[in-house]
């Protein structure tokens, strides 16, 4: 966290609050309790363990610790709704979320109300290293609200019927993207990471140097129709494009095509997303790939993916809060690109997978206490992404933020963007 530059007076700190934690309730709308407790894969949780997380996260990190004579609304939910901190004792199995048939749906939702009041009723009198807890507990929740989607999305996937929760949204009809121009980006030394003034998260510090060689990024994302000349000319099926553990990883699962990707009975593909089962669009980035499908497709194409730090220094003049991100219920998709010539998509549509592993910074220092684990622990064998989602809630991001997932997973809305060596 930042420094106290930031800190809201209480009332606009009442505003964030309550609007943040609306837009979760508001993402669950179309679920039953049935549908809440899906927990469709490991790397999944259901919608109301995101519900309840994230408001046993401000219960504890806020009010337990900063607000004199709080007690805990329901004492052994503290043991279901701990995520992996592990300084808050034992939990229940991650794997078995799905499980927790109780409480209900709706007592959570009492849970959200109970705990709510109580942070609004505290503000007025809140330590500064309470708003900074408040702000932390704000932005982790926006990361659960692109994780439920995301989840939705994977339990309504397993069903047959293949169930939209919202209805499509009016599109006009696009084909292929314009073509793929790239940017050359000059050598030198620059400076990444957070510039401070504002909040950002530990892992994203300190700034530091770094030298870089002359690069050419993409001036937009790839998409499904350049993903469909990879499956056609057989890129799932040639070992020499990918790496050792991503060949064995397509091998042991089948995969053939992005995730949620099928055909139907003519042979063309389709895509399941939360506004149902529809053909795929030629024009839209591509998206719920992994990391290894990232990495071969960019060797496929006589690329590779940008660093990390290409990418950071690249999108320093971009807008964060601009682009195709989430701004309310309902389906969210990535959009084509537009026809304007330049740097394109840095910020929404997809998150970007880079070359770069995700490892300290220079310097690097976690927060202290408990909620330090929120990211140093995980520095090891992930890989980064940056730019956000359309599952983003806008206003989340920032160049210098830092997304990572194992090499493996797509189940978030992920994609690529190439870049090339001078």
């Amino acid at each position: 966290m930042a420094t106290q530059a930031w800190l809201p007076r209480s009332d606009e700190a009442a505003e964030r609050f309550l609007a943040v934690r609306a837009l979760s309730l508001a993402l669950v709308a179309p679920l039953s309790d049935a549908d809440a407790t899906l927990q469709p894969c490991p790397d999944a949780s259901p919608a109301k363990w995101h519900l309840a997380h994230t408001t046993w996260f401000f219960e504890t990190f806020l009010l337990r610790d900063h607000v004199a004579g709080h007690r805990p609304y329901a004492p052994g939910w503290a043991y279901l709704f701990n995520s992996y901190y592990e300084g808050e004792g034992d939990r229940h199995p991650r794997p078995k979320r799905g499980m927790l048939s109780r409480p209900s749906l709706d007592e959570i939702r009492a849970f959200r109300a109970h705990v709510d009041e109580a942070v609004v009723r505290a503000l007025p009198g809140l330590p500064p290293a309470g708003y900074r807890v408040l702000e932390l507990g704000l932005q982790h929740e926006q990361q659960h609200q692109e994780l439920m989607l995301t989840d939705m999305l994977a339990a309504m996937a397993e069903n047959p019927l293949k169930p939209a929760l919202w209805p499509r949204a009016p599109a006009a009809a696009v084909g292929d993207a314009p073509p793929m121009g790239g940017v050359p980006r000059p050598g030198g030394v620059y400076e990444i990471g957070d510039a401070g003034g504002a909040f950002a998260f530990d892992c994203e510090r300190p700034r530091h140097p770094v030298a870089l060689p002359p690069h050419e990024l993409a001036e937009r994302l790839v998409t499904n129709g350049e993903w469909l000349r990879f499956i056609d000319e057989g890129g799932y099926r040639t070992p020499g494009l990918w790496l050792a553990d991503g060949w064995d990883w397509v091998r042991r699962e089948g995969i053939e095509a992005p995730l949620y990707w099928e055909r139907d009975g003519d042979g063309a593909w389709r895509r399941f997303g939360l506004d149902g089962l529809h053909p795929v669009e030629a024009g839209e980035p591509v998206c719920h790939v992994s990391y290894y499908e990232a990495e071969a497709f960019a060797r496929w194409a006589g690329a590779r993916l940008p660093t990390e730090a290409e990418w950071e220094t690249a999108a320093g003049s971009a807008d964060p809060a601009g682009g195709n991100q989430l701004d309310g219920p309902g389906p969210v998709r990535p959009r084509p690109a537009s026809d304007r010539r330049g740097l394109r998509q840095l910020f929404g549509d997809v998150w970007e997978w880079t070359g770069s592993a995700y490892l300290p910074y220079p310097g690097f220092r976690p927060e202290p206490g408990t909620v330090g684990e929120y990211n140093g622990k995980f520095m090891v064998n992930q890989m980064v992404l940056r730019g956000g989602s359309c599952a983003t809630p806008r206003g989340h991001l920032r160049p210098s933020y830092r997304n990572f997932f194992y090499p493996h997973q797509r189940w978030q809305y992920c994609g690529l963007r190439l870049a090339r060596d001078a």
